[in-house]
């Protein structure tokens, strides 16, 4: 196996020096308020890929732009781009005041001490129904901002609930593009897959939801009720109902923004700016909210590039060559694939291309350890799950952040990680079922 390049790791290294550590210093030493908004991430990776560029002399500047081109060019992210943009579309057609009317009607029909937790709920079967815990983000973090304005809960928890089920669904569904890329690398039938996955993803979602009930449960939120218009919640309904049936985001996109701009332009919410029509006014608002998405398709591009350089230099090999030399025995390769699998994911901050990357390694991985496929598709995506979830410069936490700022929420990632406790109850119930034997199957069927 190839020992790979340390040291092609270092713009890893640069961009968290900049973005985290003078976030941090800004934040908590320097006591600047908002401390991590004055250290832009676009620029932070700029700097890595200008470092990933200056390291490899061998290769020239135009084969490094072929191989940026090459990662970037990547049909994940090409997808991710489109669902940003389409995701933002959808938030200018509805509006604020579409929000408004969904959370309004919750908080008339569920008693507000449940209202987190049915934000829980209801995102967990969203992002498993559609596949997709970005699309699932956008479309219930404007909801999850109205349930916080209108009752009182923290932003914060409200969100970090959001994304939590998302990474749930994310992390199960048979439609998921890391669900597809670790089952076809492992050679393993999905819903095998899923069986597996399922016993340590319940778990940790159910414990999530007995902690969102206590946390919730020792305050006394206002009951406040507001009129609410039962059309202006017809296209979260729609999308809603769409993603439920598990049809494809784009579709469900689609018919949310049709949907969306009919009611918008017949009920009249729409206020025109001066020398304004409504439907320029609309396409205005359109306009802004997909400008806003920008930030984060520009951070996916960025990673993409930075990716294809570090790996064509030798530092992923130097990664894997490292887990295969630490770890031993089965248990121990079964823990070695699962964070080999999320230093990937931080590394790389999308969960579907470390799995890509993880794949042929893990495949020789389960030969040598005795892992069945299964069990390893089971932790390849349960693991980058678990690191995507958390790491603060990941699709997940930047499209919840911009759909909170739409809605007028201004928060950071940092305000966030505190209250996403299902990736670390994930966590915790992937290492019992890694370490805890479990009972012996009949003779002839392969354990896990």
């Amino acid at each position: 196996m190839k020992k790979g390049n340390p040291l092609a790791l270092l713009p890893i290294g640069v961009f968290l020096v900049l973005y985290l550590g003078l976030g941090l210093l800004f934040e908590y030493g320097l006591k600047i308020p908002m401390g991590f908004y004055h250290v832009p991430i676009v620029a932070a990776f700029m700097v890595a890929i200008l470092t990933a560029c200056l390291l490899n002399r061998r290769t020239t500047f135009d084969q490094k732009f072929e191989i940026m081109g090459a990662g970037v060019g990547d049909k994940n992210i090409i997808t991710m781009l489109l669902i940003f943009l389409t995701a933002g579309a959808f938030v200018g057609v509805v509006g604020i005041s579409s929000a408004q009317s969904v959370a309004y009607f919750m908080l008339s029909v569920i008693p507000p001490r449940f209202a987190v937790a049915v934000l829980f709920v209801v995102s967990c079967f969203i992002s498993t129904a559609m596949g997709t815990s970005v699309g699932t983000i956008t479309l219930l973090t404007p909801i999850a901002v109205e349930v916080a304005n209108a009752s009182a809960y923290a932003p914060t928890l409200c969100i970090a609930t959001i994304i939590g089920g998302a990474m749930f669904g994310d992390n199960l569904s048979l439609i998921s593009d890391t669900t597809i890329a670790a089952c076809n690398g492992q050679g393993c039938a999905m819903k095998d897959k899923f069986r597996g996955n399922f016993r340590i993803a319940f778990p940790a979602a159910l414990l999530t939801l007995i902690i969102i009930l206590i946390l919730t449960a020792g305050q006394a939120p206002v009951q406040i009720v507001k009129e609410y218009d039962l059309l202006l919640m017809l296209p979260y309904v729609l999308v809603l109902i769409g993603g439920v049936a598990g049809v494809n985001v784009f579709v469900v996109l689609l018919v949310g923004i049709l949907s969306g701009a009919v009611i918008t332009l017949a009920s009249g919410t729409i206020v025109p700016e001066m020398g304004q029509t409504v439907v320029s006014q609309l396409l205005m608002n359109v306009g802004e909210n997909m400008a806003g998405m920008f930030e984060t398709c520009m951070v996916a591009v960025l990673v993409a590039a930075l990716c294809a350089l570090i790996r064509a230099d030798g530092g992923f090999d130097a990664l894997l060559y490292f887990v295969r030399r630490i770890f031993r025995g089965k248990r121990g390769g079964q823990l070695g694939m699962g964070l080999m699998v999320a230093a990937m994911d931080v590394a790389t901050a999308n969960n579907t291309i470390a799995i890509v990357m993880a794949n042929p390694i893990a495949k020789e991985m389960s030969q040598d350890y005795d892992i069945s496929p299964r069990r390893a598709a089971c932790l390849l995506d349960t693991f980058s799950c678990i690191a995507q979830g958390v790491i603060p410069y990941g699709a997940q936490l930047l499209v919840a952040i911009s759909a909170a700022s739409e809605m007028g929420c201004t928060i950071s990632a940092f305000d966030l990680i505190p209250n996403l406790f299902y990736p670390g109850l994930l966590l915790i119930c992937s290492l019992i079922a890694i370490f805890v034997p479990m009972k012996k199957k009949p003779a002839g069927e392969k354990q896990g």
